[in-house]
């Protein structure tokens, strides 16, 4: 892979490339993407979707909308900083109009929507999709489906959701969000169709980026981009170096900010904080500083300010020390799980999954979650593929008008009905879902 080739300006739906020299530059290409992706309506729905505790009562508390902002403020940073050195390695990259900004842009952009496809309830409505298709009412559609469509159902992943969400073409509307090339390659943190399932301990293979209704978006974007074929025998590729970055942006945040969460909402006690995140910050900490802050959540504050710090001088250096690896394709683990802290983040995730993840409160919520999710995809796919056969009663005629015109979908596949109701339930916001569910269900009129 080359560094020209794979900052494309190039945006999804153009016939021809855009040159970087000839860009505004007052609003550079890459910026814009950031732009389109703030004013999406799938963007504002992350308003009110799980990070950490499912519709959280308090004030503090992330989002994945306030979650993913954060995650671009530090992507941003870490491809300013790496933009810099590249761009003294690379010097005919400063010949075309490359700056260190776009390389910050990239990936702010990549990161402020790697939660995009992501459904209500966290991790836990991707789980409960894949469940209604694997073990649910869903399954009955296994003999009707290929295997890798059936995959993609099964293991519903947010990641192919959001690559829908910014490529597919809508009525009047050809390119979905019309995002640069590059700003997608570096979105695609696992470059490969669902199946085969995990066949190397590549990290690219830990999980799909893409539904088989994107497949061909999908070549077109790797292709565009110089990505290196990972296999001869079915669409899965390396990564776009900068997906490194926006990997490590979502993990330093996700691994630091939740535990902050987790502190502050008392499910883990301050001296855990003190005990986990100084050997983080013991080069960089300021002791006589941290106490003479007279509260809890300003002396956590500054714990994470500099672990975050810290973490983000080890994603740089590990990426510039691993450049070349990283452009063939041999850099096999994500920049953490390089770095000399990693024992100490693996233990702040594990504290993080005890008292957190799997605290009452959230598998309480997680729990309706799927009930929720379950009982949607079954009411809206049986009237949907009803109408579409001619057997719709007129309770399903009812139900269809309900669901929003862009997802009623008169496909002949079967494949396609299923992904559109599988695109208007995960776009949907943990209240929202919970309101419709009570519609449908009786209990709200």
């Amino acid at each position: 892979m080359n560094w020209e080739q794979l900052l494309s300006l190039k945006r999804f739906g153009d016939t021809e490339k855009r040159p970087r020299i000839s860009q505004d530059e007052t609003r550079l290409g890459f910026d814009v993407d950031f732009d389109r992706i703030i004013f999406s309506s799938e963007f504002r729905s992350l308003q009110d979707k799980t990070q950490v505790i499912p519709l959280s009562e308090t004030d503090f508390v992330h989002t994945r909308l306030t979650h993913s902002l954060e995650v671009s403020v530090v992507g941003r940073t870490l491809g300013r900083r790496v933009g810099k050195v590249l761009l003294e390695r690379h010097p005919n990259l400063v010949d075309l109009g490359y700056t260190f900004n776009d390389f910050g842009a990239i990936v702010a952009a990549a990161s402020v929507m790697h939660d995009i496809g992501n459904p209500p309830f966290g991790h836990s409505g991707e789980k409960a999709i894949g469940e209604y298709f694997s073990s649910g009412n869903g399954s009955k559609y296994k003999d009707q489906l290929t295997p890798k469509e059936y995959q993609d159902l099964i293991d519903f992943e947010g990641n192919a959701n959001g690559f829908k969400i910014l490529t597919e073409n809508r009525e009047g509307i050809s390119g979905g969000l019309r995002l640069s090339y590059a700003t997608l390659g570096a979105f695609l943190k696992y470059p490969k169709e669902s199946l085969p399932k995990k066949p190397t301990n590549h990290i690219v293979d830990k999980k799909y980026g893409f539904f088989q209704s994107e497949k061909e978006a999908f070549l077109d974007v790797v292709t565009d981009l110089g990505m290196t074929k990972k296999s001869i025998e079915n669409s899965s590729y390396f990564r776009h170096p900068l997906a490194y970055l926006v990997e490590a942006a979502d993990d330093i945040c996700y691994t630091i900010i939740d535990f902050e969460d987790g502190i502050n909402l008392g499910l883990i006690e301050e001296e855990f904080a003190l005990e986990y995140l100084i050997k983080l910050v013991k080069d960089t900490i300021d002791i006589k500083k941290y106490h003479s802050l007279q509260h809890k959540k300003d002396r956590v504050s500054y714990l994470r300010a500099l672990s975050i710090g810290v973490l983000i001088n080890e994603a740089v250096d590990i990426f510039l020390g691993n450049e070349e690896k990283i452009l063939t394709g041999n850099f096999e683990r994500s920049l953490l799980d390089k770095c000399k802290y990693e024992a100490q983040i693996n233990d702040i995730i594990k504290l993080s999954i005890s008292k957190i993840y799997q605290s009452k409160e959230v598998v309480e919520k997680e729990v309706a979650g799927y009930r929720i999710i379950g009982d949607m995809l079954d009411i809206f796919i049986t009237a949907l593929n009803n109408d579409y056969n001619g057997t719709a009663s007129n309770y399903d005629s009812l139900i269809l008008k309900m669901l929003p015109e862009e997802y009623k979908s008169n496909t002949a596949t079967i494949y396609q009905r299923i992904m559109s109701i599988c695109s208007y339930i995960s776009g949907m916001s943990d209240s929202f879902a919970i309101r419709i569910h009570k519609k449908l269900t009786g209990n709200s009129i």
